[in-house]
């Protein structure tokens, strides 16, 4: 089955805590966090800049304390965790590993993702803070370390979800992500790593809109598209590097408030699209 993984973020630490347990307590088998926006923007919660926006999209995160906090009571061996964290992806992806050592964990048995996809940051969303050079240093060093220390993590989440909510077609959202896919790989060739070591920690993370059979056609031509390109233009031997795993969000722009009833059934529809389509991991 996929990951039933549900996105959540409260304001503190301490309430997204109590809501990761009550998740995993009705049968969520992983968790994703949701960071409010001063800390996708690597504001801590006393800065003037994070005036009336601390906790108001998710959880805020200022320390490792805070970290602590999110997680304390939940063995994060037991556990995958997905971080929708971008420009501090670096700084988050430490806390983490932090609070699973003083858990007596080690990394090499930490499972998750970190979104760490900068480039949809500047095409759909803005919360980038450095210029891409050092953005793609920086994500380019998240592979050099994972692939050595934490194996078992996805080291980026390659987005087109947020660029289908901004306004593309499903042709273009596949497109645009595999463009962005590719500018990852080619980044991380040119720091010196090779394709078999760090590919098969990449994953990918799409939308699940109304067009039933486009959108199930849409993610196994994704996944064939990227085995071709892994093969043909990057030299990838190893199988696991030509496969495409993704997790799947149903679209939030398909649903208004006055339409309730309306939204369950359509995300019913996007749901079972994304399972026909086969992901990895699924959240409405």
């Amino acid at each position: 089955f996929w990951t039933m993984r549900q996105y959540a973020g409260y304001a503190t630490a301490e309430e997204s805590n109590a809501r990761y347990r009550f998740l995993l307590s009705q049968g969520t088998t992983g968790l994703s966090v949701a960071f409010d926006l001063p800390t996708q923007i690597g504001y801590d919660a006393d800065d003037p800049m994070a005036l009336g926006e601390v906790g108001k999209v998710g959880v805020s995160i200022s320390s490792i304390h805070d970290m602590a906090r999110l997680f304390d009571g939940i063995p994060l061996d037991q556990v995958s965790t997905s971080m929708t964290i971008n420009a501090p992806a670096a700084v988050l992806l430490a806390m983490y590993i932090v609070v699973a050592r003083r858990q007596g964990v080690s990394e090499n048995k930490l499972r998750g993702t970190i979104q760490n996809d900068i480039l949809k940051e500047y095409i759909a969303r803005g919360t980038y803070i450095y210029p891409p050079a050092a953005s793609m240093r920086l994500i380019t060093d998240i592979f050099a370390y994972c692939r050595e220390h934490v194996p078992e993590w996805n080291t980026i989440s390659i987005s087109g979800y947020h660029i289908r909510e901004a306004g593309c077609t499903a042709v273009q959202e596949v497109a645009f992500t595999l463009a962005n896919a590719i500018a990852y790989v080619q980044a991380a060739l040119d720091a010196g790593l090779k394709v078999d070591e760090f590919a098969p920690q990449l994953s990918f993370f799409f939308n699940a809109h109304n067009h039933f059979l486009e959108e199930i056609a849409k993610y196994r031509a994704a996944r064939r598209l990227w085995a071709r390109i892994m093969r043909a233009r990057f030299g990838a031997r190893d199988p696991k590097s030509l496969q495409l795993r993704f997790h799947t969000q149903t679209g939030g722009s398909t649903l208004t408030a006055q339409q309730v009833t309306n939204n369950v059934v359509r995300v019913a529809i996007q749901a079972l699209a994304a399972v026909l389509g086969g992901t990895q991991s699924l959240h409405t």
